[in-house]
């Protein structure tokens, strides 16, 4: 088994504390009817939360997940390049203001149509 989904299933099992928020926050549909899925495999990299139909890819920092930012900022042009776009939030927003983070990702979502619908 490929060693990135092996790992990918593993984190699925012990989520961090703002994980757990998120996934409950995006899990069978509640947000927008949209499907997300966690700690899934796109390229060479483990995304948290990604929503395939939008294109959408949310990354949680903080704790295990940090990387630093020009590791971030380099992850996020490759997949950007692979048409996505990625938004972050820390842990610790996503644990305290999670209404917060929500109407974010509604804003990005309308933003991502209207450029969408501008462009064809």
């Amino acid at each position: 088994m490929n060693r990135l989904l092996e790992r990918a299933r593993a984190n699925r099992k012990n989520p961090t504390s703002a994980e757990k928020v998120m996934w409950s926050l995006l899990r069978n549909r509640r947000f927008q009817g949209l499907k997300f899925v966690r700690q899934h495999p796109i390229g060479a990299y483990e995304i948290d939360f990604v929503c395939r139909s939008k294109k959408l890819v949310i990354e949680l920092d903080g704790d295990r997940h940090y990387r630093g930012e020009k590791a971030d900022a380099a992850r996020t042009k490759i997949l950007q390049r692979m048409g996505y776009h990625v938004v972050r939030f820390w842990n610790e927003q996503v644990i305290a203001h999670p209404e917060s983070v929500l109407r974010q990702l509604r804003w990005v979502l309308e933003r991502k149509a209207s450029w969408i619908s501008r462009k064809s």
